[in-house]
């Protein structure tokens, strides 16, 4: 294998992994939630990550000014983004990243707003930090086996909730799990209202790196110069690069008001992370992109071969086409499995799957399904699903 030729281990190889994902159930049940991939890493995360630890180089983390900079190139060479590096933070991931900034730029009691169904760990950031959820739901309309999004945001009732004092627009973007990337024409609109009502958008970005052509990713800080006086970016090379377990995101402003607000942030912010992590991450943007390139060619293939296999085996179920990521959200009600579908499948089928209600209390009869493995174990989960109807 290659970084230009990624291939899948066997389920065999997989099933001796020490990632939650491969721990997290009983040997029998095929694993397709938790949002990493199966595929080796990229060879100059290996070799960077080989040589700090053969030379015993694992001490505390102090100034990474290549995690800046690379980031900057990942940025200017995919998004056309210029990247004040000044502004850009280390966190040891998204959750805390997104927790410690609530914490310098809220107080107990102000209103955030997401948007169902949702990351399901965005609720888990806004009880942690005392404050209190608004939702404007996303609406589902559309053709379901296009590679257009079938599911809408509605920026008008947005707007109501902008001007009825809300805090912070807690952004997810692209859209996990729709598979969503907002438009520029969205995006702009959700930069004026933030500054109209003095509204701040965070912006998680975490499934950036991982969009599909024809889509365009933008991100909200390279929009204008309203987002950026409105905007926080919090993102990481972890889902683009499989390599979530090294603990490493970044917080990036890109403007005076901003980037005076994170000042605030505790010192101990930076010095949680991890020091294998931050310089995977450095060498993942500045020199991952062939890997990239590959994995996102799998990635697409896996997307459209799914909507193969449920077209043949699981025709009732609906699937739209993700413009991002890797993850899969399959509306199962058809298949008539109860209050929790997910619990159904794991018991009856021994396949794993998240529940959609943990997105959204009205996705109850919704699945999310990891695509980023096999051609086979994808196949392997659908035939175990079709068993549990027989």
């Amino acid at each position: 294998m290659t970084d230009s030729n990624i291939q899948t281990p066997a389920l065999s190889k997989l099933l001796t992994h020490h990632s939650e994902k491969w721990r997290g159930f009983d040997r029998d049940v095929l694993p397709l939630p938790v949002a990493e991939m199966d595929f080796p890493i990229a060879e100059p995360i290996r070799k960077v990550l080989q040589d700090m630890v053969a030379q015993s180089d694992l001490g505390y983390l102090g100034s990474v000014p290549e995690l800046a900079s690379g980031f900057a190139k990942f940025a200017h060479e995919r998004w056309s983004w210029t990247v004040d590096t000044n502004q850009v933070r280390i966190a040891s991931d998204v959750g805390v990243a997104v927790v410690e900034v609530l914490r310098v730029i809220t107080k107990p009691g102000d209103k955030v707003l997401v948007n169902s169904p949702v990351y399901q760990n965005f609720y888990n950031w806004i009880i942690e930090t005392n404050l209190t959820k608004v939702d404007v739901a996303f609406t589902r309309t559309g053709n379901e086996d296009g590679e257009s999004n079938p599911w809408e945001i509605d920026l008008d009732a947005v707007e109501k909730v902008y001007a009825d004092g809300l805090k912070i627009h807690l952004l997810c973007s692209p859209h996990n799990p729709l598979g969503r990337v907002f438009s520029r024409d969205e995006l702009s609109r959700i930069a004026e209202m933030a500054k109209k009502y003095g509204v701040i958008v965070i912006s998680d970005e975490i499934h950036a790196p991982l969009t599909f052509n024809p889509k365009d990713f933008i991100p909200f800080l390279a929009l204008n110069d309203v987002a950026r006086e409105v905007g926080i970016a919090v993102t990481a090379a972890s889902k683009g690069w499989n390599i979530a377990g090294l603990k490493c995101a970044i917080i990036v402003s890109q403007s005076e008001v901003m980037n005076s607000k994170l000042e605030a942030l505790p010192m101990a912010v930076h010095y949680r992370a991890s020091i294998l992590g931050a310089f995977a991450a450095a060498v993942a943007f500045a020199e991952g992109g062939v890997w990239l390139d590959s994995a996102i060619k799998q990635l697409d293939h896996n997307r459209f071969y799914l909507r193969e296999l449920l077209q043949a085996q699981l025709p009732t179920v609906r699937y739209h086409i993700p413009q991002n990521s890797y993850l899969a959200w399959l509306d199962v009600s058809s298949l008539n499995l109860g209050e929790d579908p997910s619990a159904v499948l794991l018991e009856k089928g021994r396949v794993a799957f998240n529940p959609g209600h943990t997105y959204g209390a009205q996705c109850s009869q919704y699945v999310r399904l990891n695509f980023a493995t096999s051609p086979e174990i994808i196949a392997e989960s659908i035939k175990r699903i079709v068993g549990v109807l027989k």
